[in-house]
């Protein structure tokens, strides 16, 4: 079904009225925050610390989607800040910041391109976002020793980006519906 504007004030660009963009953004930040807590207690242990599945880069790349860069951007600092003061501290934080700066950064300008699709811009950003915090690291402790751990690293990030890819692009479409998205 979609929505009209009539009288409930301007219609955003992609997400139906103001209330259901204001509404949206809620959702994704609060989902971003649950999944955020969710993954921290998942233990996945494959031989290398720092692997998550990233669930909360769902809601990321959901709001890359639904609401734009801008609001992507917003929304994982907002997590980042959130998850980092509730379940970390602040050296975690930092280290999420660079992989979330660098994530939105490397999956808005594929996104922008219009080369890719949510699967391969999803699969970019986990491997950016793991190669922000291995720069990160490699400051904090001044050694670049530790850039031989890359390649697995964007091994676990690319796997993990593609199945987030894959339902956020199910997730980003329906919801799409469900808010009158152009």
């Amino acid at each position: 079904m979609r929505q009209t504007n009539q009288g409930t004030g301007p219609k955003t660009r992609k997400t139906g009225t103001r209330a259901g963009r204001v509404a949206l953004y809620g959702m994704m930040t609060a989902l971003a925050f649950l999944f955020g807590y969710v993954e921290s207690l998942i233990p996945i242990h494959l031989g290398a610390p720092g692997i998550k599945l990233g669930l909360a880069n769902l809601a990321a790349i959901v709001s890359l989607y639904l609401l734009g860069t801008r609001a992507a951007a917003g929304i994982s600092l907002v997590r980042v800040i959130l998850t980092g003061f509730t379940f970390a501290n602040l050296s975690m934080m930092l280290y999420g910041l660079a992989g979330a700066s660098l994530s939105l950064l490397v999956m808005g300008f594929l996104k922008k391109t219009e080369r890719f699709g949510c699967v391969g811009v999803s699969a970019a950003g986990g491997a950016a976002h793991n190669i922000g915090q291995l720069l990160v690291a490699c400051m904090v402790l001044e050694s670049a020793n530790l850039l031989y751990y890359l390649p697995v690293l964007l091994a676990a990030g690319t796997a993990a980006g593609c199945v987030i890819g894959c339902l956020g692009g199910i997730v980003a479409e329906r919801l799409s519906r469900a808010y009158g998205a152009a």
